[in-house]
C-alpha cells in the first residue's frame, strides 16, 4: 500500500489515554452546573413574567445588560486563570472560589422577597442575573481550560469533552422535573426556594470533589500570557480561533431561542404546556445517547466534516418547527430528537476543535493560554444568548404577547419565527462559514510533533544546566 501524506508526517509523542475515572471526576460538577444553566435559560423568563409579574422586555433587558459585564469578567477570569500559580495548580483555585458565589446567586435568583415594588424587584433580579452569570464564569472558563489540558491527543480530547457534555446534559435533564414542579406548583415561590437550595448544595459538593481528586499537569503552570491585552490580541490574531468565534456567535444567536421559547411554543402554539419537559427531555436524551456514536465517526470522517453535518441537521430540525400548530405533539417530538442528535455532535466535537486551536497558539507564541481562549468563546456564547434574550423579550412585547391568554396570530407568528426560521438562518450561515476552517488532523499532527520536540529540547537543556 503506498504511503499517504499523513504517513510522511512527523510522529508526535504518544500520549497515554485519559482514564475514564479521571474524566468522570472532571465531568461530575457539570451535572449541577448544567441543571442550573438549563433551569435559568428555560424558565427564568416564564418565572419572571408569569410568577413575579415583570415584563418580557424588562427581563430581556436585564439579561442583555449583564453581557456588558461579561465582556470584562470572562476575559479577565481567563487571563488570571492562565497566570495562577498555586499549590492547587492554576485551574482548581478558581473552581474553589466559584462555589460560594454560585450557591448564593442561584438561590437569590429564584427567591425575591414577596411584596417588593416593581423597581425593587427589577433591581433584585438584575443583581441575581448578574451575580449568577458572573459566578458561572468563575467556574466554566477554568473548568473548560482544565479539560483541554488533560491530553494533547487529537481524538482523546473528544472523549474528555464528550463525557463532559453527557454530565452537563444529565444535569439538564434533572432540570426538567424541576421546571414541571414549578409549572404545576400552587406556590411557585416556595417550590423555587426548595429547588434552588438543593441544587446549590449538590453542586457545591460535586465541585469540591473534583478539586480534591483531580490533579493538574505541572508543565502547563506558569505558561500563560504575560499581558491580558496581548493574550486576547493573540486570540484574535489566530486565524483558526477568529473563524471559530464567528461560527460560535452565529450558531449560538440562533440556538439560544430554542431554550428560551420551548415553553412558549409548547404552551401557546402546540397547546400542550404539560409536555414541555417531555419535549426538552427528548432533545437531551438524544444528545446524550448520540455521543458514543459521534466519537468513532469523528475518527473516520474528521471532526470538521462531522460538525458541519450536525449544523445542517440542526438547520433542518428547527426549520421544520415552522409547521407546528395546535396538537402537533408528534412533530415537535420527532424534531426534538433530530435536534438533540445534532447537538450531541457539536457539544462533543466543538470543544475538541477548540483545544486543537490552542495548540496552534502555543506553536506560534510558545505560551499556553487555554483560559484566554475559552474565556473568549464563553463570552461569545453568553453574548449570543444575551442578544437573543434581549431580542426575544422585545419582539414578544411588540407582538402583543400576553401571559395566561390565548395569543393573537401576530404573537404566534413571532414566536414561531423566532423558534424556527431564526435558528434555520443562523445555523445555515454557520455551516457555510465553518467550511473555511483549515486546522485538520494532519495539520494538528505536525504542530504536536514540533511542540513535543521543543519540550524535549527544553528538558535536555534543563538537565544539562542542572548537571
Amino acid at each position: 500500500m503506498p504511503a499517504t501524506a499523513a504517513d510522511a508526517l512527523p510522529e508526535p509523542r504518544a500520549e497515554p489515554s485519559v482514564a475514564w475515572s479521571t474524566i468522570g471526576l472532571y465531568s461530575a460538577p457539570t451535572i449541577g452546573v448544567g441543571f442550573m444553566f438549563l433551569l435559568v435559560n428555560l424558565y427564568i423568563m416564564p418565572f419572571g413574567t408569569e410568577t413575579l409579574g415583570l415584563s418580557a422586555a424588562t427581563l430581556g433587558t436585564i439579561v442583555g445588560v449583564s453581557r456588558i459585564w461579561d465582556a470584562i469578567s470572562d476575559p479577565l477570569t481567563g487571563f488570571l486563570s492562565d497566570r495562577t500559580n498555586s499549590r492547587l495548580g492554576r485551574r482548581r483555585p478558581w473552581l474553589l472560589a466559584s462555589i460560594l458565589p454560585i450557591m448564593v446567586a442561584f438561590v437569590m435568583l429564584w427567591t425575591p422577597p414577596a411584596g417588593l415594588s416593581q423597581t425593587a424587584l427589577t433591581a433584585w433580579m438584575a443583581v441575581g442575573v448578574l451575580g449568577f452569570y458572573s459566578a458561572m464564569t468563575l467556574f466554566v472558563v477554568p473548568h473548560q481550560s482544565l479539560g483541554a489540558e488533560f491530553t494533547a491527543s487529537y481524538h482523546d480530547r473528544s472523549r474528555v469533552f464528550g463525557l463532559r457534555h453527557i454530565g452537563w446534559t444529565v444535569g439538564s435533564l434533572f432540570a426538567l422535573p424541576a421546571m414541571y414542579l414549578l409549572i404545576q406548583s400552587a406556590d411557585p415561590r416556595s417550590t423555587a426556594f426548595r429547588i434552588a437550595a438543593t441544587a446549590a448544595g449538590v453542586t457545591a459538593m460535586l465541585i469540591s470533589l473534583a478539586i480534591v481528586k483531580l490533579r493538574e499537569r505541572p508543565e502547563f503552570i506558569g505558561r500563560g500570557g504575560r499581558n491580558p491585552w496581548k493574550s486576547f490580541a493573540d486570540v484574535l490574531r489566530n486565524p483558526h480561533a477568529r473563524l471559530l468565534l464567528i461560527v460560535f456567535l452565529i450558531e449560538n444567536i440562533g440556538g439560544a431561542t430554542i431554550g428560551i421559547l420551548t415553553y412558549y411554543v409548547a404552551t401557546y402554539i402546540v397547546e400542550t404546556p404539560s409536555l414541555t419537559p417531555v419535549y426538552i427531555a427528548l432533545y437531551m436524551v438524544a444528545s446524550i445517547v448520540s455521543v458514543p456514536l459521534w466519537l468513532p465517526l469523528a475518527r473516520r470522517f474528521g471532526k470538521k466534516a462531522l460538525w458541519i453535518f450536525s449544523m445542517w441537521l440542526t438547520t433542518f430540525a428547527f426549520g421544520m418547527m415552522w409547521f407546528l400548530e395546535a396538537g402537533s405533539w408528534l412533530l415537535i417530538s420527532v424534531l426534538a430528537v433530530l435536534g438533540g442528535l445534532a447537538g450531541g455532535c457539536g457539544a462533543s466535537v466543538g470543544p475538541s476543535v477548540q483545544s486543537d486551536v490552542i495548540d496552534y497558539d502555543e506553536f506560534v507564541t510558545h505560551e499556553r493560554k487555554e483560559g484566554s481562549y475559552f474565556a473568549a468563546w464563553n463570552f461569545v456564547f453568553k453574548a449570543a444568548s444575551g442578544i437573543t434574550i434581549f431580542l426575544t423579550g422585545w419582539v414578544l412585547t411588540a407582538s402583543g404577547f400576553t401571559p395566561h391568554q390565548a395569543q393573537t396570530e401576530t404573537a404566534k407568528t413571532a414566536i414561531l419565527a423566532l423558534y424556527s426560521l431564526f435558528p434555520l438562518v443562523c445555523y445555515a450561515i454557520a455551516a457555510v462559514v465553518f467550511t473555511r476552517f483549515g486546522l485538520g488532523e494532519s495539520e494538528h499532527r505536525e504542530i504536536r510533533a514540533e511542540l513535543d520536540r521543543r519540550a524535549r529540547d527544553a528538558s535536555a537543556t534543563a538537565g544539562t544546566g542542572s548537571s
